[in-house]
């Protein structure tokens, strides 16, 4: 058993929503790591504020103008016509070449080390990643246990019907509620998009204390 189907099982034991939810759909299934944390960075910065289907079309796109895995050289080798060709915006394309011009002083190989704030601190030096960006890097490549992003709306929106509330929480009520959950807080957001794609009703019924 693994340390995300670990934290599913004691979190489902103690929050009757999240229980009723893991019966549905099971524990958490998390993609393959990407093969370089440059590479993970990258598709981050692709799939900002773009629909899942349209920005994976474009890094495959941007993946055959530079070749796999994409790292600093293969960016740096790569004219902006060709980026912008496979369908990065403006404000796209200078975020990648921020991050090749930085990777050097990132460090990127050595992310791991670091504590999640660290690493959301050296990440938001790169033009176009910001704490939201970061903290997914944190939970899908990193895999790190215990975040929480308070202003990604799919949890949000999760969290009001997890909660049976009627209006979204704010950050700050968000980080409130969030504190059950710690220390797996990453496997409570993977449960929290999940419950956006229930019916509406389907929370109807389930107690929750102390919210």
């Amino acid at each position: 058993m693994n340390e995300h189907t670990q934290a599913a099982r004691r979190l489902a034991s103690e929050f009757e929503p999240l229980r009723k939810l893991r019966r549905s759909v099971g524990d958490p299934l998390l993609e393959p790591r990407a093969p370089s944390a440059f590479h993970a960075l990258s598709r981050a910065i692709v799939h900002q504020q773009l629909a899942s289907a349209a920005a994976g079309t474009i890094f495959r796109r941007l993946l055959l103008a530079t070749g796999t895995p994409l790292n600093k050289h293969r960016v740096e080798a790569c004219s902006d016509e060709q980026l912008r060709g496979a369908g990065l915006s403006a404000a796209k394309l200078l975020s990648l070449r921020d991050l090749a011009h930085q990777a050097p002083q990132l460090k990127l190989s050595t992310l791991h080390h670091l504590s999640d704030a660290e690493i959301v601190e050296r990440l938001i030096q790169v033009r176009g990643i910001g704490r939201w960006t970061a903290e997914m890097f944190l939970i899908f490549q990193l895999r790190r246990l215990d975040v929480w992003p308070t202003s990604d709306l799919g949890v949000r929106e999760g969290a009001r019907r997890m909660f049976g509330q009627v209006h979204r929480p704010t950050e700050k009520q968000l980080e409130e509620w969030g504190q059950r959950f710690v220390p797996y807080r990453s496997v409570a957001a993977w449960y929290m998009w999940r419950a956006t794609e229930q019916p509406e009703e389907f929370f109807h019924g389930t107690v929750v204390l102390g919210c």
